[in-house]
């Protein structure tokens, strides 16, 4: 098939959802497909572009995929009209080379969200080009700013009625609509999508990488590192923002200094700073902070971990299934998540009982005892283990996938 993919965020982003589309056009192109992505110089999740890339002019890559890089206006900052801003600035700039591959005639079309703001360009691209169009939510943005008050007066607001609009018509007039949880799956159907329009396709691992790797390559990052070898490993590793609310974090490390625990945050964000702030005004030194590491290095930086947060906003955790957990599974990783019990998160500590430690989201008392829990376990988690192995698989998710499309 010739496959179009649109969306801001690609390789050779580490994080999130440019990694994963990144890895879904790489292997579409070695299965044979002919695939070209429409996209913007890698910028998060750091908010700045990266290496040699260009936030102001347009960029063509040859490779297996043909990558058009699309300039867009990165704020160093990002607040809520920045956000509408930077995302806007992707989706008028992206329109010309978008329109340009109606001659191409693609097959397929997919949009990643985020950003929505994209959907209205590529649904004319198919009506030129005779194309079907695929909308794979990675993060219910229009839910997100909601959830997290960023629309100003909640769900009666005007920007939010407004939000919610140019949602439903973005959905409800596409051909399928993907996304990466059975919770997520529902809410489109809730939002007016046909059920037999919606196809579950859930972010994947690449369950043999992780599975097989060995404490000592995990010793050898650790010492790379400088990280102290006597001490238990509390682990974040991820997007250091607004909806993942780890200052609690910092409020559960001040209570333990006594405890031979080091709380270790890998990653970049908006909200990093002011999370450097915090510790330094408290003293600690319990807690340290990393940049993101090379991807090759995940697997050990993972298996280093005693125990995993999986932390965010009561909000975002509503609308988002954090990619940062299928790797952590396949690990066999003891993970503290923080989400309510009727959430994607909190069904699945329920369905699958010592999968995790599920505890209230936004409550310091429910995060240290759930942190205490969780290095009280076997070091290796065989049920997160198999759980991985049977159902996260990047092969098998990535063919049913194809297959879906196809129909």
């Amino acid at each position: 098939m010739k496959i179009l993919v649109y969306g801001i965020n690609y390789s050779p982003e580490l994080t999130g959802i440019g990694k994963y589309t990144g890895e879904m056009v790489a292997w579409m192109a070695e299965q044979g497909h002919d695939v070209r992505v429409i996209t913007a110089p890698p910028y998060y999740p750091q908010w700045q572009v990266q290496g040699n890339y260009s936030s102001w002019k347009y960029a063509k890559e040859q490779g297996a995929a043909t990558v058009w890089r699309c300039p867009m206006y990165v704020p160093k900052q990002p607040s809520t009209l920045k956000r509408l801003i930077h995302l806007g600035s992707f989706a008028l700039s992206s329109f010309f080379p978008l329109m340009a591959q109606s001659r191409w005639k693609p097959d397929r079309i997919i949009g990643v969200v985020p950003t929505l703001f994209c959907t209205p360009g590529m649904r004319l691209l198919a009506k030129l080009s005779g194309a079907r169009t695929v909308l794979h939510i990675q993060d219910y943005e229009v839910d997100a700013m909601l959830g997290l008050g960023m629309a100003g007066k909640g769900k009666g607001g005007k920007v939010a009625r407004l939000a919610s609009a140019f949602e439903r018509s973005g959905l409800h007039n596409v051909d399928h609509v993907s996304t990466i949880s059975r919770s997520m799956m529902k809410r489109a159907t809730d939002k007016g999508v046909a059920a037999q329009k919606v196809i579950f396709f859930p972010n994947w691992s690449e369950v043999a990488r992780f599975r097989d790797v060995t404490t000592q390559q995990a010793e050898a990052l650790r010492a790379r590192l400088g990280l102290p070898s006597a001490r238990r490993i509390i682990l974040y590793s991820g997007n250091i923002g607004e909806k993942q609310g780890l200052e609690n974090v910092i409020a559960v490390a001040q209570r333990y200094t006594d405890r031979p625990w080091q709380f270790v945050i890998v990653g970049q964000g908006g909200g990093r700073a002011r999370l450097e702030e915090m510790v330094a005004g408290l003293g600690l030194s319990n807690v340290t902070f990393l940049p993101l590491q090379p991807y090759d290095d995940l697997p050990a930086l993972l298996k280093m971990g005693d125990c995993h947060l999986v932390v965010q906003r009561r909000g975002a955790a509503d609308a988002v299934l954090p990619s940062k957990l299928t790797n952590i599974l396949a690990v066999g990783g003891n993970a503290v998540i923080t989400a309510d019990r009727d959430t994607e998160l909190g069904q699945l500590c329920q369905a699958h009982p010592g999968i995790a430690v599920c505890v209230e989201p936004e409550a310091v008392d429910a995060l240290a005892a759930g942190i205490e829990q969780c290095l009280s376990m076997s070091k290796e988690n065989t049920l997160a283990r198999e759980y991985a192995e049977r159902t996260l698989e990047k092969e098998s998710v990535l063919r049913q996938f194809i297959a879906d499309i196809r129909g």
